[in-house]
């Protein structure tokens, strides 16, 4: 399943790359949060529902640093700006965009310039609430809202603070906040529906909440179709080393390459992973699916038997059975921001803070078209996917942070696309990260910075800094996905798994350029890169300072798997270290690495490679 979007650069339909599928199965096992001591977390919210594009909230007394009062005035510092616009806001209806403008001789074809669309609303959140309804009801226009106002929201409608945007329109302010009332009943702030288009400037959006449910969800078994190491590290007890040989079934035994018996394979499997039996470790299902010719079919198959109720909506004609064109969001997705399919939304100057999402998308969740510039998204949850960010359309963020974010499930920072839990996977769309800071987010799953799931990502100029995942990828995880790094910089992240820069996973494709993944820690393999039945590109970049630091650690600098390709272009592995050889590059028997002659494989501990053609150990 594939989104109807375009590109970020408007250009054509960037679509997830045809990929070979493998049947999903949840095990039910232990989440490695045993291993380190976590507890799984509940109150997680079902998708069952979605919200409503046609309908707006009610109005709402507002209170704000102004002391605005219940009955729409201002006392004190606010008095003099609300007296000033008693002539507009008089009575309970406003008589629209033009009828004061004396500047109606200057429209043309029903066309206005921003100076006609603009008008100021006072500091009070009913007058905010009836000027976006005029506005959706006026074909858009220009708001400017009152500077270091707070606009409170304490009721809502369909589980919305404001009225859903279904016309182009701006909210302008300076240290301007609209943010829910703490007591409040759970909604989130800003609905963008289909056809709307939302320019936000100025602003920061706060304290946007959505109801979660009392169903839990384990991380480790969302995430065990995924990766073979997960799925063996999850099933055995905590206190033995993972995936060892005793823990093994006798006819998983029985069914391992003769490769199994060597000596250097058994040494692997101490480590958590047998490199001539990776695929041997995989449950029935997993192991028919590992195959390349049944993917397609087998996933396909998991993905029609786990179909969302949405699905029966979009009709292709002449088609028998129901296809969806995009993915949809879930009632309580986007708690600070949501964008529908078919919405558009520009987010410039602006905050998204303190919002918590019982679905996806803590600040923002975009099922559009969105663009974020120079903003900040920090301290927002999710209790699915995508703390920060959620993304299913085409979403770019250039000049922003994204920081302090918590994604329980997966994506503490941005999450592009979701794993099936309740219902069928989502499918990312397309993320561009130009010039940004993802740093300090966390996740109990896959990718504490950034993950992606069946979609395209792009890091440009982006550092991915200081993100934890317990699981998997404590900067970058990548599942079924296409994945580049540019000028990137992926440092200092860690996780109690696999992949403390960079995971990449589950048939993907990554191409890392002119990069750098330096100074990551992982508690099993690959504390720099982790690639598992995946195809890696490093040119020109440096893998650096990593460390696998578990008793049954290795490939500090990079851990490739049975059947995975990683590819080395004039690229630096060096100073990286794990407790079992090698402390540089690990490749598992029935991998491929390959060097070219301006690689260099130097000074890792104990040992540089293993398994590596033209290495020296």
């Amino acid at each position: 399943m594939s989104n109807d979007v375009t590109s970020t650069d408007g250009g054509a339909s960037t679509a997830p790359p045809t990929r070979r599928r493998r049947a999903l199965w949840v095990a039910g096992v232990a989440g490695l949060t045993g291993v380190v001591g976590l507890a799984a977390l509940g109150g997680v919210a079902a998708r069952d529902d979605k919200p409503k594009s046609d309908q707006v909230s009610d109005a709402q007394p507002s209170t704000n640093r102004q002391n605005v009062s219940d009955a729409g005035g201002a006392d004190e510092g606010g008095a003099k700006e609300a007296d000033a616009q008693d002539d507009e806001w008089s009575g309970d209806d406003w008589s629209g965009f033009d009828d004061r403008s004396g500047k109606d001789d200057k429209r043309q074809d029903d066309k206005r310039d921003e100076k006609d669309r603009t008008r100021q609303v006072p500091c009070d959140t009913d007058k905010l609430i009836q000027a976006i309804t005029f506005a959706n009801n006026e074909d858009g226009g220009v708001l400017e809202l009152a500077k270091g106002c707070t606009y409170t929201l304490t009721r809502n409608q369909d589980g919305n603070g404001l009225p859903v945007v279904t016309q182009p329109i701006t909210l302008k302010g300076e240290h301007t906040t609209i943010g829910r009332e703490a007591t409040a009943d759970y909604f989130r702030i800003l609905n963008v529906g289909p056809g709307g288009h939302l320019t936000l400037k100025g602003l920061s959006i706060r304290g946007g909440q959505t109801l979660q449910s009392p169903m839990a969800a384990d991380p480790a078994t969302v995430w065990a179709p995924y990766s073979t190491v997960v799925r063996s590290t999850v099933a055995g007890p905590a206190a033995k080393p993972a995936a060892t040989t005793a823990a093994k079934p006798a006819a998983t035994t029985a069914a391992k390459p003769a490769a199994a018996a060597k000596p250097a394979a058994t040494t692997a499997a101490k480590a958590g992973a047998k490199p001539a039996a990776t695929t041997a470790a995989k449950p029935a299902a997993a192991k028919a699916a590992a195959k390349p010719a049944a993917k397609p079919a087998a996933k396909a198959t998991a993905k029609a038997a786990a179909a969302k109720p949405i699905a029966a909506e979009a009709k292709p004609a002449g088609a028998g059975a129901a296809v969806p064109l995009v993915e949809q969001p879930g009632f309580t997705d986007g708690a600070g921001v949501l964008v529908q399919p078919g919405g558009r939304a520009e987010i410039l100057d602006s905050e998204l803070l303190y919002n918590q999402s019982g679905g996806n998308g803590g600040g923002l969740a975009n099922f559009g078209s969105t663009r974020l510039s120079k903003t900040t998204v920090a301290h927002n949850t999710a209790f699915f996917f995508g703390g920060g960010i959620f993304n299913a359309g085409v979403l770019q963020v250039d000049e922003s942070k994204v920081k302090d974010n918590t994604g329980i499930i997966g994506g503490g920072g941005i999450a592009n696309g979701a794993a099936g839990i309740f219902t069928d996977s989502v499918d990312g769309g397309s993320v561009w990260v130009y010039k940004s800071e993802i740093t300090d987010n966390e996740t109990l799953g896959f990718g504490g910075g950034v993950l992606d799931v069946e979609g395209t990502t792009t890091l440009h100029q982006t550092t991915v800094s200081g993100n934890t995942a317990v699981l998997a990828g404590g900067g970058v995880a990548v599942a079924d996905s296409q994945l580049t790094l540019k000028d990137a910089t992926v440092f200092k992240n860690s996780t109690a798994g696999v992949g403390g820069g960079v995971a990449v996973t589950f048939d993907s494709a990554a191409t890392v350029e002119n990069s750098k993944i330096n100074d990551n820690t992982a508690g099993f393999f690959g504390a720099g890169l982790y690639n598992e039945d995946s195809v890696t590109t490093l040119r020109d970049s440096e893998v650096v300072g990593n460390r696998a630091v578990g008793p049954f650690a290795r490939g500090g600098g990079i851990f490739n798997t049975e059947g995975s390709e990683v590819t080395l272009r004039r690229t630096k592995v060096a100073h990286n270290f794990s407790t079992l050889p090698p402390g540089g590059i690990f490749n598992s028997l029935g991998g491929t690495v390959t060097l070219d002659d301006e690689s260099a494989v130097t000074a890792n501990r104990p040992t540089n490679c293993f398994n590596v053609l033209d290495c020296f150990a």
